[in-house]
């Protein structure tokens, strides 16, 4: 970890971009913002969807926070020029960012390891997608079809049946050219923040999210008021521990560092947890699930952005 000092360093809150979450992107960002100066830390806002980043080194920037999501911020793209430019920065590195973005990667990672994840097939067209269908979801049940590398449930579909697998494709491939077609787990959604790094990294409160109808979509994660978080979760302790401790294991599997949020669905039937995705750039809005479990854990909104910012670091520092 590089040395942190709150009087000397300059700050660059990075937020906006050129993702499909640009919007949600500003909203963590100012936020971060906000609660940085309140610490009197000097930061101040940066977007490199309209500034180029070699100005970060021009205009003597010592430390970056990123706040951007999804593309060209979450993907190691971002974290691969701060590299070159020797700025340290927030979050997981280069190889753990651009695996994490990618689902099919990751998928590929954790079943590696011995880690539970949901069935899956890569398909690049219509067909594949209803062959997919017919080994991943029995009659009347549902399938999971979504772009391989966005966030924010962005291009997401539960398929009920064949006949909705030509439109779930095209929403998600308009996105992304890889499509990934997944498993249904139904039970419960929950999701487990992860702080810190290596043998120090720690699973923050797990909270429950029951969403209307069970769709938590970009809609209801940051615009609407009618998703429940439940936290205390009401699952029974040593299943959160379990839950907790296959998070860890999924965080550094990925070797990610700093922070993250995995998403994870329990089955209703069997218990079994099964993990879905990392996210290694999550949302700080008002409707964010991060800074929630933070608060949970006895973590301020604005002390939480400071311990982020104090692991900021490099690849190769």
């Amino acid at each position: 970890m590089s040395q942190f000092d709150i009087q000397l360093d300059k700050v660059a809150v990075l937020m906006g971009g050129r993702s499909a979450e640009r919007e949600v992107s500003l909203m963590s960002g100012h936020g971060v913002l906000q609660a940085l100066q309140q610490q009197g830390v000097n930061a101040q806002a940066f977007d490199p969807g309209s500034c180029d980043l070699g100005a970060l080194k021009s205009e003597g920037f010592t430390r970056c926070f990123i706040a951007l999501h999804g593309r060209f911020g979450e993907d190691g793209t971002v974290q691969g020029a701060l590299e070159l430019l020797g700025i340290p920065y927030t979050g997981p590195g280069v190889k753990a960012s651009a695996i994490a973005i990618d689902k099919i990667m990751t998928k590929r990672l954790w079943r590696a390891d011995g880690l539970p994840t949901p069935a899956w097939r890569t398909v690049h067209s219509v067909d594949q997608t209803l062959a997919a269908y017919a080994e991943l979801a029995k009659p009347g049940q549902v399938m999971i079809v979504k772009p391989a590398r966005e966030g924010s449930t962005l291009g997401l579909t539960k398929v009920h049946g064949a006949d909705q697998c030509a439109t779930a494709y095209a929403l998600a491939a308009g996105l992304d050219p890889e499509v990934l077609c997944e498993q249904f787990i139904a039970g419960d959604e929950v999701t487990v923040p992860v702080l810190g790094a290596g043998e120090d990294a720690r699973a923050l409160p797990l909270i429950r999210i029951v969403a209307p109808d069970g769709n938590y979509d970009y809609q209801a994660k940051y615009f609407t008021n009618t998703t429940r978080y439940l936290l205390p979760s009401g699952l029974p302790e040593s299943e959160e521990a379990a839950i907790a401790a296959l998070v860890l294991k999924a965080f550094s599997s990925l070797g990610c560092r700093g922070w993250a949020r995995a998403d994870v669905m329990i089955d209703a039937a069997t218990r079994q947890p099964y993990l879905l995705e990392i996210n290694t750039s999550p949302g700080m809005t008002g409707h964010s699930l991060v800074p929630m479990s933070a608060q949970a854990a006895g973590i301020s909104y604005a002390d939480l952005c400071l311990q982020i910012l104090q692991q900021a670091t490099l690849d190769y520092a």
